[in-house]
């Protein structure tokens, strides 16, 4: 059931952002300047349903590699925690067109994944490891974020 819930929700949020992401690259975010690496926008379709990918599959694995939902639940939350800020990101800079306060939430989200590759650790390495590009992906964003915010 819990191994539902996870690609369940994980799906759900690479989908919600999705929506919103798409919306405002028509309009808002094409007349932002922006940094010499900002990669083209077919980069970013490609690369989150794979950092999604292995975000499940990493919370999955922690769930077996557990033995019980109960054993890995502090895991399990900061990893559901995450893929909530996550979400909130797209929408506030994407939704909300708020740039400054988009930066505030992506180094949370970031201290968040570090938390939740912490607290995975302790049931595998592997998932941990499934996790790293997700960390170097966001910290690739926390560049693109900030650039953003001081070019415009």
């Amino acid at each position: 059931m819990i191994t539902f819930v996870i690609a369940s929700l994980t799906a759900a949020t690479a989908g919600l952002g999705a929506v919103v992401s798409s919306k405002a690259l028509d309009i808002w975010y094409l007349a932002l300047d922006k940094p010499e690496l900002t990669p083209p926008g077919y980069v970013f379709s490609i690369v989150w349903p794979i950092l999604f990918v292995l975000m499940a599959l990493a919370a999955v694995l922690v769930r077996i590699k557990a033995g019980s939902f109960a054993a890995c639940s502090g895991a399990l939350g900061l990893y559901f925690t995450q893929l909530a800020l996550n979400l909130s990101w797209s929408w506030m800079f994407f939704g909300f067109q708020e740039v400054l306060l988009s930066m505030v939430v992506l180094v949370v989200l970031w201290l968040l994944i570090l938390a939740t590759m912490r607290a995975f650790s302790k049931f595998s390495t592997a998932a941990t490891l499934m996790l790293l590009p997700y960390l170097i992906w966001v910290s690739f964003a926390g560049y693109l974020n900030g650039s953003i915010l001081f070019l415009n």
